[in-house]
């Protein structure tokens, strides 16, 4: 493992808290030592408290910080007296231990320290690195791990065997530290969960976190080269759909799945053991929160729940608190033909679970080559998986959103009107799949959204985005087609018979084309296929000079009236908006506009106000209207048409 510590771009060795901001971005940068919020870190310094007495205090990383991007407002001080105090007890419960570490705390505004807080207090050492790193884990998770950790450092560190994070975990090492340690010591070694380093300042303890690593690398040769990840191999997205559907029903409510490959994955997946090695548990207790205690392996999500809910009631009895069971969807699935697939009821879950997994692959691999791969016992797994601060977390909750774990397809979506439904459908938490001519489109993608550059037009362009989109996401639940052209103004006299056929290819025939293959997709949408088709007031009430475009868009809402008819028996609803003088699109600009009022003898305000309300109509409000019309307000609803025009004589 490469040592990145700079001389030159470390703080000064003045500033302990800056070096250690420093050491800890080294480390959360490194993916082959922590994942997602994982590891942490402290130091120890004197202060001057408001009475002018000085404090002994312990910087210690604060719950919901990542090492990778950390700075010095993600470090919680806490007073240090009161921590070893804490160390001299018997037991404590952890949730008792959380509160006692808030009010240690100098700052009562600060975040919640970490909970291994009073780990990081036993050790006499000023600064204290922890993390996961994957070579440390395959060490560890061996028949004889700690046989092997003896003979990789010999004894320059002192072994812990494994107990729960928090208290129990303390108060072991306080037993077994001192008696232990002695100068030449340089780390902890805790079997199955993680490493431990220390040293005079952060730089002393990073280069003995990178040397021990690495040590242990060259032992269970480790790493193996990344790898870019490869585009999965072709499969049914129909399926998939269906696959996504079945666990979206184990969970209990609508859930994202993610397909991922690459040559170590795939390796992995064609091993004739498969079902063996990747059922045996997680490489560190910790990572049951995002991927459950095991993967299911192949595509039987009714026989992985019916297991799941045994396992609980199996181990029901060692809950230290009510327990409030966990729905029991996989999160990982293992399957040779379709890949390696992870759930989430957010993109960032899904990704995290991925992620994870991807590790977990490695260290897998490498302990099969030295020993065998040995998991804890799957009582270890639940207790952390249940534990009480867990299932504290669970109990206070939070607000779901409401398309949390849904997948919206927006076309149209790099500007105007179908921006806005794309942003207001995220805005309530959908996935959403961005589609546009515009490669602009893509320039603002994230975790829990996909921007493609497709031709609606193009019949092949949309089939292959649809199934990039089902990869990415599992499925679709909602489609907005919101794509269109106006064209230029001309008489039917004059027609232009590619402007007639380029605009009915955008403005319907594509629509129809999308619905077509969308269909089999919104089928299967956990809570219903919803679809929202934007027209035009020109389809109720046509303007001279716009023969092409009012057609056109007549026919969309025909295609839609129809689809609306045959779908309801599938739960899927499918309605109408129809704008009108919506002058934030790209259809408009300043002169147009201003060439237009001059023509009704209006001044441009005037001009955007011209409506019985005499509202503007902005393209924000006709998005927040469509994702009103996918939500649960508009649930018994199909078939409809709503003008967003402010009121319009010749509509009404």
């Amino acid at each position: 493992m490469l040592d990145r510590w700079s001389a030159a771009d470390a703080p000064n060795a003045s500033d302990p808290i800056a070096r250690l901001v420093y050491a800890s971005r080294l480390l959360g940068a490194d993916t082959d030592l922590v994942l997602h919020g994982g590891g942490n870190t402290s130091v120890k310094t004197t202060v001057t408290d408001l009475t002018g007495e000085p404090v002994e205090v312990l910087h210690v990383k604060g719950s919901g910080s990542d090492l990778a991007t950390m700075d010095a407002s993600g470090f919680t001080a806490l007073r240090l007296d009161r921590l070893r105090a804490l160390l001299r007890l018997e037991r404590l419960a952890d949730s008792d231990m959380m509160n006692e570490l808030r009010c240690a705390r100098l700052d009562a505004t600060a975040p919640d320290p970490s909970v291994e807080t009073l780990l990081h207090a036993l050790l006499p050492h000023p600064a204290v690195l922890h993390s996961h790193a994957d070579a440390l884990l395959a060490l560890t998770n061996q028949p004889k791990g700690d046989r092997l950790v003896e003979e990789v450092y010999g004894d320059r560190v002192v072994v812990v065997p494994y107990v729960m994070p928090g208290f129990d975990l303390a108060r072991l090492c306080a037993e077994l530290y001192p008696a232990r340690a002695h100068a030449g010591t340089v780390g902890v070694v805790l079997l199955n969960h993680g490493l431990f380093t220390f040293g005079a300042d952060a730089e002393e303890a990073y280069r003995r976190h990178i040397e021990l690593v690495t040590l242990a690398e060259e032992r269970m040769a480790l790493p193996r080269p990344r790898v870019a990840p490869a585009k999965p191999r072709p499969v049914d997205r129909v399926r998939l759909a269906r696959l996504r559907h079945e666990v979206s029903a184990a969970a209990g409510a609508p859930m994202l799945l993610s397909r991922y490959e690459d040559p170590a994955v795939r390796a992995f997946l064609d091993r004739p053991d498969l079902a063996a090695v990747a059922t045996r548990g997680p490489v560190t207790p910790d990572h049951v929160l995002r991927t459950k205690r095991i993967p299911l392996v192949g595509t039987d999500v009714a026989g992985y729940a019916d297991d799941y809910r045994r396992y609980v009631e199996q181990n029901r009895s060692r809950a230290r608190t009510a327990l409030t069971t966990l729905d029991p969807a996989p999160r990982v699935i293992l399957d040779p033909e379709l890949g390696m697939l992870t759930a989430g009821r957010r993109a960032a879950e899904a990704m995290m679970a991925r992620d994870i997994y991807r590790h977990t692959v490695d260290v897998i691999e490498a302990a099969e080559s030295v020993g065998g791969y040995q998991a804890l016992s799957a009582q270890d797994i639940f207790d952390l998986e249940y534990w009480e601060l867990e299932q504290a977390k669970l109990r206070r909750g939070g607000p779901v959103p409401e398309f949390a774990g849904e997948v919206a397809v927006v076309t149209g979506a790099a500007s105007g009107i179908g921006r806005a439904c794309a942003e207001a459908l995220q805005a309530r938490g959908a996935c959403v799949v961005a589609l546009d001519r515009d490669p602009s489109v893509a320039a603002s993608d994230g975790p829990a959204r996909l921007g493609l550059t497709v031709d609606v037009t193009d019949s092949a362009a949309v089939d292959a985005a649809l199934d990039t989109a089902v990869d990415r996401f599992g499925g679709v639940d909602i489609v907005v087609a919101a794509a269109g052209i106006f064209p230029a103004s001309r008489e039917i006299a004059g027609l232009d018979p590619a402007d007639w056929q380029r605009t009915m290819a955008v403005n319907a025939e594509s629509v129809a084309y999308l619905f077509s293959r969308t269909h089999p997709l919104l089928a299967l949408a956990p809570r219903g296929g919803r679809v929202v088709v934007v027209a035009s007031r020109n389809a109720l009430a046509p303007g001279p000079g716009a023969v092409a475009y009012s057609a056109s868009k007549a026919a969309v809402t025909q295609v839609a009236r129809v689809a609306a008819l045959e779908w309801a028996t599938d739960g899927i609803r499918v309605n109408v908006l129809h704008p009108d003088a919506v002058f934030d699109t790209g259809l408009w600009n300043a002169e147009l506009l201003e060439a237009r009022a001059r023509r009704y003898g209006l001044t441009v305000a005037e001009y955007t106000r011209r409506n019985l309300l005499r509202t503007e109509i902005t393209s924000a409000r006709v998005g927040d209207l469509a994702a009103t019309l996918c939500g649960e307000t508009f649930a018994a609803t199909t078939g409809a048409q709503i003008t967003v025009d402010g009121g319009n004589e010749r509509v009404i």
